[in-house]
């Protein structure tokens, strides 16, 4: 807010609207607590309204909202929602609209994905929405998997992990050598573990310890359990008996899709292929814990331990929840900006509420750069011959006249 506030000029500050939305942390915390949930709501609220600007709120957004906003934001920057411009036709076709990307977002708490799908009857209302933009109308599949954020994820490989042990886990998804303590309570706490209070209802042990043995096939085996892929009510599904339609088209994946392929220096079109994020896995997850605090001494210790974890969670996650292939995995571009902004569901959520997408086409369609350019070269060429003949004309009249008769 302190940077807004010097960047806007001060005469707009009035005028200047500001937007708050949480996503599925706070969702997390009001499940467990909406007083506590409402309580942080209004902190923030009297936070930013202290500020000059025209503050309009800050609630909770839904996982469908959130995938929505960053499909918006993807195809709004790569300019997927206007259409073609021809030369000679500057009024585009029904037919001239391009193909949407899909998006992929990964957070702390949920996962989403979200993209048009080749047929537009669903077997799941649930997760369809429908919009309307530039005069063309789409049907939106969406789905916002809470507790599947990587950090959530960790947790749950974590609990299921601890069955059958005297609070040590020898986990083959921290580097070996590597070290780290949590309390039962902090580990418990979360509404995504619920499902394993049931193997220690009492806590026995007030202490968690992780002891790195980096290995990446094991890691694989270990985060495979937690999709479950044995039954699904619908033609087609994801995981968890969750819907989903067959995959469409290239999608934008970014939040910590693209932080942890960027770590991993997989964020390339010639680097970014399915076999070549294994073996960098596979060696990255067996190097010990004291050679990484060597070579990236500058990256947080946190951060730093859950790369290996990170990475395999990221790739079953995309080749086992979503079902793409080695041969689909092309059509997945990691993005961290598009045009020098930010990659994300905020700026979809601002353009939805600021109404910045209008839902029918303008009038007059503005013309692209290609084709100003071309236009303004064309009519200036025009001209310089209309000039050239005019002074050729002035100054040999009898020879034009001659040629006349």
């Amino acid at each position: 807010m302190e940077r807004a506030r010097k960047v806007i000029p001060a005469s707009q500050h009035t005028e200047t609207p500001v937007y708050l939305g949480a996503t599925a942390g706070m969702r997390l915390l009001r499940m467990e607590n909406e007083r506590l949930a409402d309580k942080i709501l209004a902190a923030v609220a009297n936070s930013i309204s202290s500020y000059p600007f025209d503050f309009q709120g800050a609630r909770i957004i839904t996982g469908q909202e959130e995938g929505a906003y960053g499909w918006i934001t993807i195809n709004y920057l790569l300019g997927r929602f206007t259409q073609k411009l021809s030369w000679f036709n500057l009024k585009p076709s029904e037919g001239d609209t391009q193909e949407t990307y899909g998006a992929l977002d990964l957070g702390g708490a949920s996962t989403q994905i979200t993209f048009v799908p080749r047929n537009e009857t669903t077997e799941s209302s649930n997760n369809t929405l429908h919009f309307r933009l530039y005069g063309k109308n789409y049907g939106v599949y969406t789905h916002s998997f809470l507790c599947y954020g990587k950090d959530q994820a960790l947790l749950q490989k974590l609990s299921k992990d601890l069955q059958g042990t005297n609070g040590t886990i020898r986990d083959p998804c921290f580097n070996s050598g590597y070290r780290r303590k949590m309390n039962m309570s902090d580990l418990y706490e979360s509404p995504c573990i619920r499902r394993f209070e049931a193997t220690f209802p009492f806590l026995p042990f007030p202490e968690v310890e992780i002891r790195g043995i980096g290995n990446y096939q094991q890691c694989q085996r270990s985060i495979l359990q937690l999709f479950n892929t044995s039954y699904c009510p619908y033609s087609s599904c994801s995981f968890n008996g969750i819907f989903l339609p067959p995959l469409q088209g290239n999608f934008g994946a970014f939040s910590a899709f693209y932080y942890v392929m960027e770590f991993l220096n997989l964020t390339s079109e010639e680097q970014s292929t399915h076999k070549k994020m294994i073996s960098t896995l596979e060696k990255f997850c067996s190097q010990p814990w004291e050679e990484l605090q060597m070579y990236f001494g500058e990256v947080k210790e946190k951060y730093l331990s859950e790369y290996c974890f990170s990475g395999t969670y990221i790739l079953a996650l995309l080749l086992n929840g979503y079902h793409f292939t080695a041969e689909s995995w092309k059509d997945i571009h990691f993005m961290g900006k598009v045009r020098s902004t930010s990659v994300g569901w905020t700026l979809g959520y601002m353009l939805n509420l600021t109404n910045m997408i209008p839902s029918e086409e303008p009038l007059s369609t503005p013309l692209s750069h290609s084709t100003y350019v071309f236009l303004m070269v064309l009519f200036s060429l025009i001209l310089v011959i209309v000039v050239v003949i005019g002074i050729f004309i002035f100054h040999k009249p009898s020879y034009f006249w001659k040629d006349m008769v």
